[in-house]
């Protein structure tokens, strides 16, 4: 079963008008992860896709959403799947990849079938999805084979590992690039002080949090910043003319996707902490 929802794009001019409700109900998506289902919300900012598949009792065939008006799900587009639960596999085409704890998989344009599936334990497959020129071949990516950067200070309350897992310098991808992000203990800001990059959207999404704990994420404008709190396991989608940052009551690790016509970070604006209001 798969179960879709659309999303606009927006001007930040109207945005700055949105109420509480109103930023949530454009920008956070909620329930990533329900039994025996894939989730999906295809937003019009580079027309990405962002969702999660949880099979518990049957597997889960990836099929195409209306919005896609294809056949199937990869006729235009790729792929990247990032496990975030227990064992599991994704079978692309008859070909079986077991993707353990924080392991990633690209597929590529072109491939008809996607299915996931549990094996002996509860896996949590995090879905992002963009436009593709081409076809690269499929590949499974763990965290040994990740492009890894140390970032941030203890000080500045921002230690973190940054885990490059589907990006061009791991795997061929056309646009798609994806990450994962840890925060070590006691540090709690992702981004400080953020960027924007009016040529690249992304999705932020944050796990590794315990019961009862929250992120309060960071958007919008540097002039006119705005907030939404999320929990464990949900996702923000954040335009290209947006700050991204959060600051977590605990630590945390999240995963970021983005898409967009420039993938060397070239296009980078930094905005200092006296810009931000």
């Amino acid at each position: 079963m798969t179960h879709s929802e659309f999303r606009y794009a927006h001007h930040p001019n109207d945005v700055k008008r949105y109420t509480t409700d109103e930023l949530r109900e454009h920008f956070l998506i909620p329930d990533l992860f329900v039994k025996d289902q894939i989730s999906l919300t295809y937003t019009m900012y580079d027309r990405y896709i962002a969702g999660g598949a949880f099979p518990v009792t049957k597997s889960l065939k990836l099929e195409a959403i209306d919005e896609l008006k294809a056949k199937n799900f990869l006729d235009r587009r790729e792929l990247g799947v990032i496990n975030v639960g227990g064992k599991g596999k994704v079978t692309v085409d008859g070909e079986v990849f077991e993707l353990g704890h924080r392991e990633a998989l690209y597929v590529g344009r072109g491939n008809e079938e996607v299915i996931f599936e549990a094996t002996d334990e509860q896996p949590f497959f995090y879905i992002n999805s963009a436009p593709a020129h081409t076809s690269y071949p499929t590949k499974k990516v763990t965290k040994k084979e990740a492009e890894i950067v140390e970032l941030g200070d203890s000080k500045y309350s921002n230690k973190r590992v940054i885990n490059k897992l589907l990006v061009n310098s791991v795997v061929k991808t056309c646009q798609l690039q994806m990450g994962m992000t840890e925060l070590q203990d006691g540090n709690i800001w992702n981004t400080m002080p953020p960027h924007t990059h009016e040529r690249r959207m992304e999705v932020y999404f944050y796990f590794d949090l315990e019961e009862g704990q929250t992120v309060s994420h960071f958007m919008g404008q540097p002039q006119e910043t705005r907030h939404i709190f999320l929990q464990n396991h949900q996702a923000i989608i954040s335009p290209e003319w947006s700050i991204h940052a959060g600051a977590g009551t605990s630590n945390y690790t999240f995963i970021w996707g983005m898409a967009g016509e420039n993938l060397d970070y070239g296009d980078m604006d930094k905005v200092s902490v006296d810009e931000l209001k």
